[in-house]
Parts: structure tokens; C-alpha cells; sequence
């Protein structure tokens, strides 16, 4: 099952947001134009402006106020992940060269930060001061969350709740202001904004614990990105976490994430992801991703019962079974 094959009747618009999205980075700067396309036109499920899209079906629809909120949503992931590919040392995403190989850190650096003064200034077009605290707040727990992520690269003993606390700051935010704002700017109810909130976050959830998961089963084709990538980059993540409560695995889990550590050891790499994915930390973080999928069910309930609610369980769904 697809995202799109779920959407099929937001193709039009999701059309018309794509162009928005080129459109929003233009500049006469030949380098950083070029920069700020290289990643947008990579694709992704831009899973963040379809939220928006929905969101907007529970009050009075309006491409032309709802691509205000969805445009900056996208540009502001975007220029998170070509910050991200700086601190990860990341090579690949998406199946292409990252913006920090294939011109350098600076490029990579002053792009991501174009990109999200480009966001900031889309959003000015919508006077609602709720819109721009809410995306301010979800910006900041955002920063919080890359620096949490870098204090905690390599660290094995970190806990459950910490892992937690960061994919929440740093994409579970996100997602549940997706549902929530694109529904704000539509007119809903505070009660159905509340609702997408907490739908979002918890979808946001159970999406991040997914991608922890695909990296380790997924294959290089799917990822755009070899296995154990996370590992790599020091980034320990909740099916790691999960296989280290094991004592009869955890010292040599341990030695192979030391190999990584000191030596980015590919060898290493692919040992520990042989070894989490024969462990019990996969079956406990997949429960764990279904209980997020659960609680984003229930905040659906509550919900006016059109076809936009049916989509949304659908792609609640989706989260936690996709292969990519």
C-alpha cells in the first residue's frame, strides 16, 4: 500500500504544492538555487504537507491559505535533514549525493539555513498569530532535539525515555502541527484541532520507531542509504536500545558499536544489524510502534465522520507497515 494510493484525491493539490515548493526557494544566486532544488526535487513522501491537507477538510478548504502553512511545513524538514546530513556525515539520502558531498559543509550549512528563512517568510502571508507561536515552539523543541541527539551519539546507556523525548522533539512535533495547523487555518474547532494534535503526534511517533526500524531490515535500494546507517553516524536508536537489555548479547553488541565508533568499521556495521535483527528488540519496538498507532486511532474518534477521517486511519496504518 501506497501513500498516494490512499490520497488519490489530494493528487491535484499535492501537484500544485510541489510547484509551490520549487517555487518558495527561487533565487537569482545560481549556487544556492541550485543547492536548495537538489534536495526538494529528490522527492520524499512529503507526508508533512499532506497532513496539512487533510487537516484542512474539517474546516473550510482552501489551497490558496492551506499551501501557506503546508509549503513551510515541507521547506522547514528539509532544511532540518540538510543540516542533519552535516552532523551525521551523511553521504547518501534519498538514493542521491547529500548537498554536503556534493559541494561542502558551508554550502550544505548556508542552504539549510536558506531554506528555512524561506519557510519563515511564507508563513508572514497568514496573519493568525497562533499559526506563528506554534511553529516558533515546534522550532525550538526541534533544536533542543538535534542537540539532544548529538550529546547522546554512541551512548548505550541511555534510556527509553530519552530516546522518546528526542524523536518527539524531532519529529513527532512536527507532524502533529501538520494535522493541527492545517486544520486552524481551515476554521475547525479548537476540540478537532486538539484531536489532529494528538493524531499527529502520536503517527509522528510510530513513524520515527518505523524508520529506526527500517534501517536495520531495509535494503540499500530502499533506503537510499546502506543498513545500520544510524549506527553509523552514532545514533542509537530504540530497537538498539531494546537489544542491549539483552546480557547474553550485550557485550558483544557492545564491542561491535565500539568498532563503529573508532573506526567507522563497515564490517561492524553489518554484524550488529545482523545481531539487533535476530534479537527481541525488534519485536519490542514494533509493539511499541503499534501502541502510538493505537493511541493515534483513538484521537481520531472524536472526529466529524467524512472521508477524510477514514484516510486519516489508513495512513496511521501505513506508518507502521510501510517498507520505505
Amino acid at each position: 500500500m501506497k501513500l498516494l494510493d490512499i490520497l488519490t484525491e489530494l493528487k491535484k493539490d499535492m501537484k500544485y504544492i510541489e510547484k509551490e515548493l520549487y517555487k518558495s526557494v527561487e533565487t537569482d544566486q545560481k549556487l544556492l538555487d541550485e543547492t536548495s532544488l537538489h534536495l526538494l526535487k529528490a522527492g520524499g513522501k512529503r507526508l508533512r504537507p499532506v497532513f496539512v491537507l487533510l487537516g484542512g477538510k474539517f474546516g473550510t478548504y482552501d489551497i490558496e491559505v492551506l499551501k501557506h502553512i503546508a509549503v513551510p511545513l515541507e521547506l522547514i524538514h528539509s532544511s532540518s535533514l540538510v543540516h542533519d546530513d552535516v552532523i551525521d556525515n551523511a553521504k547518501t539520502r534519498r538514493g542521491q549525493l547529500t548537498v554536503k558531498s556534493k559541494w561542502d559543509n558551508r554550502i550544505a550549512m548556508y542552504t539549510g539555513d536558506y531554506i528555512y528563512a524561506r519557510a519563515m517568510l511564507m508563513i508572514t502571508e497568514l496573519p493568525n498569530p497562533l499559526i506563528h507561536q506554534t511553529m516558533a515552539k515546534a522550532m525550538v523543541q526541534m533544536t533542543i532535539g538535534e542537540m539532544e541527539q548529538i550529546r547522546d551519539f554512541f551512548n548505550t546507556d541511555q534510556s527509553i525515555r530519552n530516546y522518546l523525548l528526542r524523536i518527539r522533539r524531532k519529529t513527532a512535533l512536527l507532524i502533529a502541527i501538520s494535522c493541527q495547523l492545517g486544520a486552524v487555518a481551515a476554521g475547525a474547532s479548537s476540540d478537532i484541532c486538539r484531536r489532529l494534535y494528538s493524531y499527529g503526534y502520536n503517527v509522528g511517533m510510530a513513524f520515527q520507531i518505523q524508520d529506526d526500524l527500517l534501517d536495520l531490515r531495509g535494503t540499500e535500494k530502499q533506503l537510499g542509504k546502506p543498513p545500520g546507517s544510524d549506527m553509523l553516524q552514532g545514533n542509537i536508536t530504540i530497537p538498539v536500545i531494546y537489544a542491549l537489555q539483552d546480557e547474553k548479547i550485550r557485550p558483544d553488541l557492545l564491542q561491535l558499536i565500539a568498532n563503529i565508533r573508532d573506526g567507522n568499521d563497515m564490517g561492524s556495521v553489518r554484524a550488529a544489524v545482523g545481531m539487533i535483527k535476530e534479537s527481541a528488540g525488534m519485536t519490542k519496538a514494533e509493539e511499541l510502534a503499534d501502541r502510538y498507532m493505537n493511541k493515534a486511532l483513538d484521537a481520531l474518534e472524536g472526529l466529524p465522520d467524512i472521508k477524510t477521517k477514514k484516510n486519516l486511519r489508513d495512513i496511521a496504518h501505513f506508518v507502521v507497515k510501510r517498507s520505505y
